[in-house]
């Protein structure tokens, strides 16, 4: 009977041992997945910093006031745009506005080498 109870003791322990072993490795696993994380995370807001910190400078943005102001802008009628499409032969155009259809027979190889020259 003593023998029996010292092998159930020795299996309890081991069985204890590798459960313990076991949870704390999964807890070092997910420590370091955090770390690796935060560390990113920290990259990217020092990033994001630089990048606010830079765009809203008092001298950058005079500049880009200055900028805005020096350039004339002029209307744009909507009802002038067209939306290109290519087909096989055809040249397709849509107004945005009124979804008419227009077919043209190109040369489509003509408006490869104008696209792609």
């Amino acid at each position: 009977m003593k023998k029996y109870a010292v092998i159930f003791i020795i299996i309890c322990l081991i069985s204890l041992t590798t459960l313990v072993k076991n949870t704390s490795k999964n807890l070092e696993n997910e420590i370091y997945n955090k770390k690796e994380n935060i560390v990113l995370l920290d990259n990217k807001y020092n990033l994001v910093l630089l990048e606010n910190n830079y765009l809203t400078s008092p001298k950058n943005l005079f500049k880009y006031y200055n900028n805005l102001s020096s350039k004339e802008y002029s209307p744009l009628d909507i009802t002038s745009l067209n939306k290109i499409s290519f087909s096989e032969e055809e040249l397709n155009l849509q107004k945005f506005i009124t979804n008419e259809w227009f077919k043209r027979k190109v040369n489509y190889k003509w408006i490869r080498k104008w696209i792609y020259f």
